[in-house]
């Protein structure tokens, strides 16, 4: 009963969102701006000193009246005058429109919503992109650790589970602890259940050993597999979806960059045999830019100088002599 309640609240609820038009939107604006400018809790009609019940023509003294007040000329000097002599027209075409002031006469005696629909939220305070973005990444971040937080204290129940039953078999039922290694077989996978012929069937058990706190699983090889609280993987923001993509493409990145500069840095072989047979050898001298020539030729003459300085890599200066 209390859910077919929920349902019709629900459906009621809809409805009347659904029926708010965009009249509805432009009078809840107007009466938030009129509660922002002149107080808490003023209406249209106190703000035109009217009654509720007015007539058309008085609601019409009442704005000439009014407007003569807030008439920006008469107010050079006060702020926002501009703006509230325009709301004032608003309110008054409001009041002067028999549909719209029947609109508005619902919402002043049951009062302006709070939710005022998806609608009327998104249009006034429209995101951009990146903020729409920003918010899907927290909430489902959020989601996701709020999911490995429900699992991770789901193992924790189950390892506790496991280590009860496990020192149960081990110490008998008033749970006292024995010296020494005690080896047990434990049922990890429930009741016994019947199969598909109908036999009578165990659950899946396990071989474990228990050593006074310490429960261990034994592995067909002999080996121990402790069964503790580590053992649980413990919710992290690190491992959220988004983290963990950010976390790995800049890893990514990172070994490139590292591949690149590993390129870089290889000298290749043989780069650094410049001699060549049929000209000459360097000379021993760092940075000479000189070759030493061979079969007694000088290094004076000009033919041979330019050719030297040529295939040395270098270039030819300019020789002055001192005086």
């Amino acid at each position: 009963m209390r859910v077919l309640h929920l349902i019709a609240f629900l459906a009621v609820l809809v409805t009347a969102v659904v029926a708010w038009t965009k009249e509805d939107h432009e009078i809840f604006d107007l009466v938030s701006a009129i509660e922002a400018s002149e107080g808490k809790g003023t209406t249209f009609y106190s703000w035109l000193e009217v009654s509720p019940t007015a007539s058309t023509s008085e609601i019409s003294k009442a704005y000439r009246r009014k407007s003569l007040q807030l008439h920006p000329d008469k107010n050079k000097g006060l702020k926002n005058a501009h703006e509230r002599f325009a709301r004032l027209g608003v309110v008054a075409s409001i009041l002067r429109n028999p549909e719209k002031r029947e609109r508005y006469d619902f919402f002043y005696k049951n009062g302006v919503p709070r939710w005022r629909g998806t609608g009327y939220y998104y249009s006034r305070f429209r995101p951009g992109l990146g903020t729409v973005v920003t918010f899907l990444i927290i909430l489902t971040s959020g989601l996701q650790y709020l999911v490995q937080k429900m699992n991770y204290n789901r193992d924790l129940r189950r390892i506790r589970e496991i280590r009860d039953k496990a020192r149960a078999a081990a110490w008998g039922a008033k749970m006292t602890p024995l010296e020494g290694q005690r080896k047990v077989k434990v049922n990890l996978g429930g009741g016994p259940r019947l199969d598909e012929d109908g036999n009578v069937i165990g659950g899946r058990m396990v071989d474990m050993v228990v050593e006074g706190d310490n429960v261990y699983i034994l592995e067909p090889d002999g080996a121990l597999l402790p069964v503790d609280s580590d053992t649980a993987v413990a919710p992290s923001i690190k491992r959220t979806w988004f983290l963990s993509l950010v976390t790995g493409l800049l890893s990514e990145v990172a070994k490139r960059d590292g591949a690149k500069i590993e390129d870089a840095s290889a000298v290749p072989e043989g780069a650094g045999d410049d001699s060549d047979d049929g000209s000459g050898t360097t000379s021993d001298a760092p940075g000479s830019g000189t070759v030493t020539p061979r079969d007694g030729s000088t290094s004076g003459g000009s033919k041979n100088g330019r050719a030297a300085t040529t295939m040395a890599g270098g270039r030819r200066r300019k020789v002055v002599r001192r005086k």
